[in-house]
């Protein structure tokens, strides 16, 4: 985890004005949900605080994305929207300019990174129907970006930019008109994802003019911390690589914008691991029964590290969006053990002879521990043969007694899971 301070604002730059939120949210009114914010039991519990949810993912297109897709589209000349629509996301932009374009009948054209989740890809599908053509591209949202900035220029159609655009930060910064609506007591901090950072802005904005004392924190995922990075630097940066997982929030480079907006309006820009965002996940489905991905679950993954000074305060989380893939589910499980440091995968050499294998099980392996993942095969004639075994344990702690005695018995093995590139390759 890391956390960087905002700092002010450089040269002169753009920054919506609060009548031009409220003009978006008005706009907004009949064609959007207003989307409960809830009190959560468990959380409030567990960090003796108010912890409300903001419930983005029983939006329209179970995502806030809806917002400044409309205001955008809806804000063009008739000539540009005969022109055509285009938009480059990795799925929940994509899904809410699908939704418009279908909805005001405009022929859109949506490219997406080749990583997308399968059900983000049949949702746009399902939204566009005939209004849209889905093109498939690239490997990261910056890739499907360039592809489409090309398409515009060829066929003079008109770019909804997912986050870097004026009135795509305008619509999403209603999510923070509904908030402050439906508080009683006004919010002490207010948790919010970043990716481009096109909610952020426009969020941070609206709490900064109407309730100046509240604590605005940026999540984003540690794989893919492109507005920690820039704010760290002074001015924006461009990834080399990022971690695709937390696909509603990773992208190599925030938007010009939202970058400034960013560093003037919020007090921190906090990084969470990916396996800490997959093991929230669990916990929103067991315990609440809400089915989150990844980028929607940043914000609640973020409380762990804020548990100090949130205790005894009101803190909103924005639960940003709620398409996940039932079959990334036991990706999710395994990054979640990994993160936990409950799953442990080990080379282990055997040496050649019958009942080695009832010997692990029997005298190395604890009461508690389970064998998840086992590949064997003998290939040669030498006296040990590599073995890859995962292992699942009910403890953290139990790893160094099993290691203990592992080396007790002298069994010679490999441990991977600090060999990133090893682990990657075989398993």
């Amino acid at each position: 985890m890391k956390s960087v301070s905002a700092i002010g604002p450089t040269a002169d730059h753009y920054y919506p004005a609060m009548d031009d939120i409220r003009k978006a949210a008005e706009v907004l009114k009949p064609v959007v949900n207003r989307t409960p914010l809830m009190r959560n039991h468990n959380l409030s519990e567990q960090y003796g605080a108010d912890i409300y949810l903001k419930r983005e993912d029983l939006q329209l297109v179970r995502s806030y994305k809806i917002r400044g897709a409309y205001n955008k589209i809806i804000n063009l000349t008739a000539n540009e929207q005969q022109q055509g629509i285009v938009c480059a996301s990795a799925g929940n932009h994509a899904q809410g300019v699908a939704y418009v374009c279908a909805l005001l009948k405009l022929k859109g054209t949506i490219f997406m990174p080749t990583p997308t989740p399968a059900q983000k890809q049949q949702q746009v599908r399902n939204y566009g129907q005939q209004w849209v053509d889905v093109r498939m591209i690239g490997d990261t949202y910056d890739d499907a970006y360039s592809h489409a900035m090309e398409f515009c220029k060829i066929n003079h159609a008109s770019f909804v930019h997912p986050f870097d655009d004026s009135k795509v930060i305008e619509g999403q910064a209603s999510v923070g008109i509904e908030i402050l609506d439906q508080l009683e007591q006004p919010a002490d901090f207010v948790l919010m994802p970043v990716g481009g950072g096109g909610l952020a802005s426009g969020l941070s904005c609206c709490f900064k003019s109407l309730s100046p004392k509240t604590t605005l924190v940026g999540v984003e995922p540690e794989g893919a911390a492109s507005m920690s990075t820039s704010i760290t630097m002074g001015s924006n940066q461009t990834l080399d690589q990022i971690d695709t997982f937390v696909d509603g929030a990773a992208v190599k480079r925030v938007g010009e914008r939202t970058f400034e907006i960013c560093r003037q309006n919020l007090d921190a820009v906090l990084t969470v691991p990916e396996g800490k965002v997959c093991s929230t996940l669990m916990q929103l489905y067991n315990q609440e029964a809400i089915v989150a991905e990844p980028a929607g679950a940043l914000t609640t993954a973020a409380l762990d590290y804020y548990k100090d000074e949130i205790r005894g305060k009101t803190v909103v989380c924005i639960l940003s969006g709620g398409n996940n893939d039932i079959l990334r589910t036991e990706e999710i499980k395994e990054r979640s053990l990994l993160f936990e440091g409950l799953k442990h995968y080990f080379i282990v050499n055997f040496p050649q002879r019958a009942g080695t294998l009832r010997e692990f099980l029997t005298e190395v392996l604890g009461p508690d521990d389970d064998i998840s993942h086992f590949e064997y095969a003998k290939k040669n004639n030498c006296d040990r043969g590599p073995a890859l075994i995962g292992i699942e344990l009910t403890k953290k702690e139990d790893l160094q007694r099993l290691l203990t005695r592992m080396k007790d018995r002298q069994i010679r093995y490999e441990y991977l899971n600090d060999k990133q590139d090893l682990y990657r390759l075989l398993v």
